[in-house]
């Protein structure tokens, strides 16, 4: 006799449904294995991915991802554990740092070279650096999704509590490629498309700097794309723990990420998953200016300086085309010749060295989302 099944999704049952219907539920994104099911002659809950042949259990990866129960956290909590993670699999998250910082730096090593090499005397041998740094370029951006899908693989196994080495990790993560590589690709182009429309309306305010209506629309489109880019952002929080973690396909990892990111609306705002996960970002982009523009900090002021009172200069003058071209002379030929930094690309790998801490963030986030919002069993 064929099973009947009942399902429960954020405290609400759903059936009994023949297994036809489950797997119809699975495609579209709406079961996931971690939804808590039963046959509809048994009392006893366990989950859907204990139903025989609905999911392939060996492509839900991690395996240890699926028994992780995670202590309720505080966000100091869950940065804690952030660097607890980082701290005991340093070794394979370096590695897999390096997997795009090396290809990335010798990309940028060669670039350097480039511009150092006088151009009377450019050569088969620039031509052949320029080949060669667009090539680590292109593989650093290859490898980018093998790097994503390692730290989320990582990152549950070490809170699991197993130990998992680079070289397993990297096997299983070559599996996530062209998901990772496919979702990644739709997030950065719908970033860059929401930077463009920022450079556009910033466009928009100069070129009409005299027409109070002009600067009225484009503060007003600026409103718009500030709530279209944050709205984004939530949408797509958790997409790299769903298109890895729980195995799912493009549309159903963006789907259950914008569904666990909006969750929690029962809970204080601090508890809720997009606030956490805006602050865990926030404090990462801070750090990151921290290193990158501290120790250029007074370099920076002083050629900013320089730069504002050019532009003051042009401002107090009449506006014409040829006023322009001479302020963009100008600023050009303030702007000091840029050579190699030393200490500039040594900050430039440290911070690639730790930034697996904010997806290890992020994972511990996910599990806890998830923990916040698991019906109960009971």
């Amino acid at each position: 006799m064929s099973h009947q099944w009942i399902i429960r999704v954020l405290g609400k049952e759903y059936g009994p449904v023949d297994f036809e219907t489950l797997q119809e539920w699975k495609r579209e994104g709406r079961l996931i294995p971690e939804n808590p099911a039963r046959a509809d002659d048994d009392d006893l809950w366990s989950t859907a991915a204990e139903i025989p042949d609905l999911f392939d259990q060996s492509a839900v990866l991690p395996a240890a991802a699926q028994s992780i129960d995670v202590p309720r956290r505080s966000l100091a909590g869950i940065l804690a554990e952030t660097f607890r993670i980082y701290r005991k699999s340093f070794f394979s998250f370096v590695c897999l740092a390096l997997l795009v910082v090396f290809p990335s730096a010798c990309a940028q090593l060669a670039n350097r070279w480039i511009d150092t090499t006088p151009t009377a005397n450019a050569d088969l041998r620039s031509l052949a650096a320029g080949a060669f740094a667009f090539c680590m370029f292109v593989l650093s951006i290859v490898l980018w999704p093998i790097y994503i899908a390692g730290i989320q693989i990582l990152s549950a196994e070490a809170l699991a509590g197993e130990r998992i080495g680079f070289l397993a990790t990297l096997n299983e993560a070559v599996k996530f490629w062209p998901r990772v590589a496919a979702v990644g690709l739709y997030v950065f182009v719908v970033y860059l498309l929401l930077t463009l429309f920022a450079l556009w309306i910033a466009a928009m305010i100069l070129l009409g700097a005299t027409s109070p209506l002009v600067i009225f629309f484009a503060l007003g489109l600026l409103v718009i794309q500030v709530w279209m880019f944050g709205r984004f952002f939530v949408n797509v929080l958790f997409w790299q723990q769903f298109a890895v973690l729980e195995n799912l396909g493009v549309a159903e990892s963006l789907r259950q990420s914008k569904n666990l990111a909006r969750s929690g609306r029962e809970l204080p705002w601090y508890r809720r998953p997009f606030w956490r996960g805006a602050l865990i970002a926030s404090i990462w982009m801070a750090f990151v200016l921290s290193i990158t523009l501290g120790p250029q900090w007074s370099t920076l002021w002083r050629n900013f300086h320089s730069q504002w009172l050019i532009a003051q200069q042009y401002m107090s003058q009449t506006h014409t085309a040829q006023d322009l071209q001479a302020l963009l002379e100008k600023l050009s030929a303030a702007e000091p010749a840029r050579g190699f930094d030393a200490s500039t690309f040594v900050f430039w790998i440290l911070q690639k060295l730790l930034q697996p801490l904010l997806g290890i963030a992020f994972v511990v986030l996910y599990f806890e989302s998830k923990r916040d919002h698991e019906p109960s069993d009971g």
